[in-house]
């Protein structure tokens, strides 16, 4: 251990002198308060040190002591259900010990100490093992199952192994590797939170993560495994979208990170989660759901930190063969306290404040998503989507954070705050977002409902952008200036944008759409156009087709349950030709 002495308190920055023993990202203590901090930055004997925890009264000569290892996470029985801070300190322990305030200097370990899990072993002694390998399974809660893995660079022949009730740091089995030595596995791993845990083979992306939410499923679908961001200014419904795709995203485990943002913000996630009825199983969401809460008012260190602690659990998650997808809100908020930490040591900014490094940090983050084989002998393919708000000053999305993390992503769901503000939910702007997952995963889709599923996006897509063209000329010289085809196009648009595209959060049957439900709705709305197309070329009037009662019944459509739609869309089908036919023959007449 490297113990030095403060020499310049800067905020959360503290440079300390003696130093020179210590390395690169090593966590130390400081002061005789022994607050908690990371060396980011090392000049000869001299560290930069950025502490996670408040300064304030801290000065110069007090002491400094590396604890010899970077930071790292606490991973094992425990994790589901907790809420931590961004250097993953259990808030509601704290709470019990402390109060409603954080105190500084306090040390409560991430995963409870003296709580006893049921081991239940998945292997025989003689086995042989390698890192990843999973020895066992633990039944963490009614939905989760935690598999206990070796952990990696142990390899060898499993001597000893336990069944039973034990806490998360005594031994449930024995590795002897092939020099002799035998290593103790434990239900508790920690691992470095900047490193990417290692898995055998990354592979495209070619599954969609299933999310119920109509715009993106059908128009702007994100990958298993992939990335997506969801820039979008104040009031836009960044938040909302996130709960949505938390609650009905098709995942097995769900992180969310609150990073920076407001406290009464997080405040509603942290009740509002607990409350939320995980629709899977009907027992409470929290039951899947890690939570990292790292509010705009604490400290803004521990904001950096947040998102790789949250990353690391995810990819602990994904090692053993889980879906995860993982919430990041906001890293706007966490580029921010990048720029604030690049400021107090002084490096060259770049554009807008913000340090040179801001893109290969965002890239480094969103490229440890992905799909992967895991490591070990009994190899596991697991999931890893990654969803960031961004939250660019104003909308403006021309901002750095945003335009580095879109040459990252691969999905862009913007926000348009205007759709908002007409009630329009999500309010994802269609003409400003993009997938390029679609195509990859088109043969799945029409697989999935056994239709042409990528056809009729792509007359929906081209409906809703003739509809912006057409709504310039209205613009200028009147709604009159039309012809009928054009007029039927500005209708048909309509319909899928308000009967189709608009979906309730809050309503028990539209809150999620299963993607057989989306395709029969997606068709009700195109087989309506085509429709009153051969039905403008026979002579009809447009002002009947426009008013055609049919309509109706078809707004009506998305919220019946999925085992009464087979038989409304006939109907439906059979009454806009009924009513078509009734208005030639009125024409006729």
């Amino acid at each position: 251990m490297s113990i030095g002495t403060i020499k310049k308190v800067a905020g959360p920055l503290v440079i300390a002198e003696g130093m020179r023993d210590a390395n690169m990202f090593d966590v130390v203590r400081v002061s005789n308060q022994r607050l908690i901090g990371e060396i980011i930055e090392i000049h000869g004997d001299q560290a930069s040190i950025q502490v996670y925890e408040e300064t304030s009264g801290l000065g110069p000569g007090e002491p400094v002591e590396s604890m010899g290892y970077a930071l790292s996470v606490e991973l094992g029985p425990g994790l589901m259900g907790s809420i931590y801070d961004g250097i993953q300190r259990p808030l509601e322990e704290i709470m019990r010990l402390t109060g409603n305030n954080l105190t500084r200097g306090v040390e409560v370990p991430s995963l409870n100490r003296e709580k006893k899990w049921t081991f239940v072993p998945s292997i025989a002694e003689g086995a042989q093992v390698e890192g990843c390998d999973i020895i066992g399974t633990v039944q963490e809660t009614p939905i989760v199952q935690q598999k206990i893995m070796v952990p990696n660079g142990v390899s060898g022949v499993i001597k000893t192994i336990n069944s039973g009730e034990f806490t998360v740091e005594e031994t449930v089995a024995t590795v002897e590797q092939k020099d002799g030595s035998i290593v103790k596995i434990k239900m508790l791993q920690k691992w470095p939170v900047r490193v990417g845990r290692p898995y055998k083979e990354k592979l495209s992306p070619d599954k969609p993560l299933v999310t119920g939410q109509r715009v993106i499923d059908a128009l702007f679908p994100i990958a298993k495994g992939g990335v997506a961001a969801v820039p979008g200014p104040f009031g836009s419904g960044k938040t909302v979208i996130q709960h949505q795709l938390a609650k009905w995203a098709e995942a097995d485990i769900v992180v969310y990170i609150g990073c920076g943002e407001r406290g009464n913000e997080m405040t509603d996630v942290l009740t509002e989660f607990p409350e939320l009825v995980d629709p899977k199983t009907g027992n409470s969401l929290m039951e899947r759901t890690v939570l990292i809460a790292n509010t705009s008012d604490m400290p803004v260190a521990a904001r950096e930190a947040s998102i790789y602690v949250g990353i690391t659990i995810a990819e602990y998650f994904r090692d053993m063969g889980y879906s995860v997808a993982l919430m990041a809100d906001s890293t706007s908020r966490w580029a921010e306290a990048l720029r604030e930490m690049s400021g107090r040591l002084e490096e060259m900014p770049g554009e807008e404040g913000y340090p040179a490094y801001l893109g290969s940090r965002l890239a480094q983050f969103y490229e440890r998503a992905g799909r992967v084989i895991s490591k070990g002998l009994d190899p596991r393919e697991g999931f890893l989507s990654v969803i960031g708000a961004v939250s660019p000053p104003g909308g403006d999305i021309s901002e750095p954070v945003s335009q580095a993390t879109l040459r990252i992503v691969k999905a862009f769901w913007g926000l348009d705050a205007s759709l908002a503000y007409r009630r329009h939910f999500p309010a994802i702007n269609w003409l400003t977002s993009y997938s390029l997952y679609t195509d990859d995963m088109g043969a799945w889709f029409n697989g999935a409902v056994g239709g042409d599923w990528m056809g009729e996006r792509a007359k929906i897509m081209r409906l809703l952008s003739d509809e912006a063209e057409l709504d310039e000329i209205v613009k200028l010289v009147g709604m009159d200036a039309l012809s009928a085809p054009d007029r039927l196009k500005l209708e048909a648009a309509r319909s899928i944008r308000e009967d189709f595209l608009h979906q309730d959060a809050f309503h028990e049957v539209d809150t999620y759409t299963e993607l057989e439900k989306q395709f029969k709705m997606m068709g009700l709305v195109l087989a309506y156009f085509d429709l009153c197309n051969e039905g403008l070329k026979e002579g009809a009037n447009i002002e009947g087709l426009v008013g055609l009662p049919v309509r109706e019944r078809i707004g009506r459509f998305k919220y019946l349950e999925l085992d009464k739609t087979a038989a409304e869309y006939e109907s439906i089908i059979e009454t806009i030709n009924a009513e078509i036919a009734q208005l030639l023959r009125k024409e006729e007449d």
